[in-house]
């Protein structure tokens, strides 16, 4: 029998309570460095502003592109010319960039701006539909000498990936600037075979769109995808992604006068909303997850004389990384009031493994992945701020009536992009969480463009 001394007791105690008290003071750090950050006055605010507003006016007409080779129609760019990414056209990319074009044509009330945006935004999705392939792919990404990049439309059946479903959101967005839907009318059966060709080819047993690969996947090396087995991964980015363009065509459907339609892109986009809330939220952690849908009994193969017993009760399993992706249902209004409350205050608000002083890591400090370092391919989205998530969580935030604390989400937006402009002379691809410093690819516009709503 060990004997204890009482001498070993009050040291271990002595110990435990050093312990608690450092970890104590770690958890307080931790969380008063994430809200740490003063308020913009409103003169601040205004000079931010102004400055972001003066770089995007004077870059935006070079962000208009004219029809150029296999790109027969005007098309917008995400980049200045001579920058990263300024001769390709994106699928996701082009609808954010678009999205805050209008709204600095709006801002500055150029009626000019936004008649030739209306022009290159449409002509942008004419652009990808003229390269649908007969049973509905999209490509990712086109040139003007190349229309398919990543062979996506030439039946790559390894994969089966194809360009991320934003297309009726753009086409929603078009019509509401033009203030008329016609023009799209020859072209929405299109939209609507390339639903039906990732529904066919990229469904998964529980109803999730499951990624082929990880190739282009939007948040390029989230680790709930990158480097997983083929057709495991039930990414939510894709998931809500589709939700969200369901909902949009389903607009469009009406305006049309297609009822049918509108139905039936309505009710799907009911079911994608109930699977997403059924099978990706973890109470456990108060979080949404994208999730394995691997999960098969295969013990009649392997093992077929012995009894089965008790049948497996899940059909997918919870990848438990925090990735900004979590805020998605939020951000597209799946979640409960109840879910979304929890998942702020848990997760958001008690510390700083997502909320950081200059917007909110793509990944949280706790994962063993997160790391800061430059990654040029795939781009990092392993804790780097990237200005698409701060606006996905800021608007999450919005809806879900935290206020105080999307307002807070703007000021650390704005206030880095400013600065950025003001020490680097234009915008950066993605930043440091806590020092604000650029991490990538100067001169980078397209959805940092985003910003000019939290204004």
């Amino acid at each position: 029998m060990t004997l204890i001394s009482r001498r070993n007791v009050l040291a271990g105690l002595a110990a435990s309570s050093v312990s608690s008290i450092a970890t104590a003071r770690h958890e307080q750090r931790h969380s008063s460095a994430a809200s740490n950050v003063v308020p913009l006055s409103s003169d601040e605010r205004r000079r931010h502003a102004d400055a972001l507003l003066r770089y995007f006016a004077a870059n935006a007409p070079q962000m208009l592109r004219a029809p150029d080779g296999i790109l027969k129609h005007p098309s917008i760019a995400q980049a200045v010319p001579g920058k990263t990414y300024s001769a390709q056209l994106w699928d996701w990319d082009t609808l954010w960039t678009s999205q805050g074009l209008f709204r600095l044509a709006a801002l500055e009330h150029d009626e000019s701006l936004k008649q030739k945006l209306c022009e290159h935004v449409s002509g942008s999705l004419l652009n990808f539909l003229d390269h649908a392939s007969p049973t509905g792919q999209l490509p990712i990404m086109m040139t003007a000498d190349n229309p398919d990049a990543f062979r996506i439309v030439a039946q790559n059946e390894t994969s089966r990936n194809q360009a991320k479903p934003v297309f009726g959101q753009l086409g929603l967005l078009a019509c509401d600037q033009r203030g008329d839907v016609k023009w799209l009318e020859p072209h929405f059966d299109s939209i609507l075979r390339f639903y039906d060709s990732w529904v066919k080819r990229n469904s998964s047993t529980i109803g999730l769109l499951v990624w082929g690969d990880d190739v282009a996947i939007g948040d390029d090396n989230d680790p709930t995808t990158f480097g997983r087995p083929f057709f495991s991964s039930a990414n939510l980015l894709l998931n809500c992604l589709f939700y969200q363009d369901l909902l949009a065509s389903a607009e469009l459907a009406r305006r049309l006068g297609r009822s049918t339609d509108h139905d039936r892109l309505s009710r799907q986009a009911e079911e994608l909303a109930q699977r997403i809330q059924m099978f990706c939220w973890d109470p456990r952690d108060s979080y949404y997850y994208t999730v394995d849908v691997q999960c098969v009994d295969r013990r009649a193969e392997l093992i077929p004389t012995v009894p089965r017993g008790m049948d497996m009760s899940w059909r997918c399993l919870p990848i438990r990384i925090q990735m900004f992706t979590g805020f998605l249902p939020l951000w597209c209004g799946i979640a409960s009031q109840e879910n979304a409350q929890n998942l702020v205050r848990t997760n958001y608000l008690a510390d700083d493994r997502l909320r950081a002083q200059s917007g909110v890591r793509s990944l949280s400090n706790r994962e063993t992945m997160y790391s800061l370092d430059f990654s040029s391919n795939p781009s990092n989205w392993l804790g780097p701020v990237w200005i698409i998530a701060n606006y996905f969580v800021w608007k999450a935030l919005q809806r879900y009536g935290f206020k105080k604390e999307a307002d807070e989400l703007a000021d650390k937006t704005i206030r880095l992009l400013s600065k950025d402009l003001e020490t680097n002379g234009s915008l950066n691809e993605y930043y440091h969480p806590d020092t604000g410093a650029a991490l990538s690819h100067k001169g980078y516009i397209t959805w940092n463009l985003l910003v000019l709503e939290m204004i």
